[in-house]
């Protein structure tokens, strides 16, 4: 009698060891995958705002100051649309609209971790979206940055980056950090140990 109810007692302690274990391991890949979610959001708004403001640039042009964007140059704080068509600012222009959807897409995705758990495939397509927004828009920034520095800097002598464009960088880690971090959830979810069935007797 007094070995049985040990054995009981055991496989008691054994089953709510199991589960506090494997509560803490759900915790774990719910805050893997709500970060990815939030730094997800971040890089989007973003990219969203560096795409959009005017500010990737800062000069002195005639003696006043301007500053240029993506889609217009400012002077003396009257802004214009860019007249003439240049390789480079199309190119940036449009791998940084693929980030931005492409981030959307990923932020989308990764919120089906909350709504149908981090086994759910679309977690990874998720993390996959958000590292290639991350990709996309680090080649934006890459190929403004080289056209930059060797026509414009040569162009203007009293120039520098501004906020847009460091934003754009920041929006780069954070995508990059948001694709990993709902990748890990996924593959965590893969490595989770079945639980073990006890016997009774």
């Amino acid at each position: 009698m007094a070995s049985s109810e040990k054995r009981f007692s055991k496989i008691g302690s054994e089953s709510g060891l199991q589960d506090r274990s494997s509560a803490a391991f759900s915790r774990m890949l719910y805050t893997l995958a709500g970060g990815g979610t939030l730094c997800g959001v971040a890089a989007l708004v973003l990219l969203i705002v560096s795409t959009a403001t005017d500010f990737w640039m800062q000069y002195r042009y005639s003696g006043s100051s301007a500053n240029q964007g993506l889609w217009r140059f400012c002077i003396n704080h009257k802004c214009h649309a860019h007249t003439i068509t240049v390789a480079f600012w199309d190119a940036t222009r449009a791998f940084m609209l693929l980030a931005v959807l492409s981030c959307f897409a990923g932020v989308v995705l990764g919120l089906s971790a909350f709504t149908n758990g981090t086994k759910n495939r679309r977690v990874r397509t998720g993390g996959i979206a958000l590292v290639l927004s991350g990709f996309l828009a680090l080649l934006a920034l890459a190929i403004y940055t080289g056209v930059t520095v060797t026509f414009f800097g040569k162009r203007f002598l009293d120039w520098r980056f501004s906020w847009s464009y460091i934003i754009g960088w920041v929006a780069v880690i954070l995508a990059f950090a948001a694709g990993v971090f709902q990748l890990c959830a996924y593959q965590r979810t893969n490595a989770e140990p079945a639980p073990s069935n006890n016997p009774d007797s």
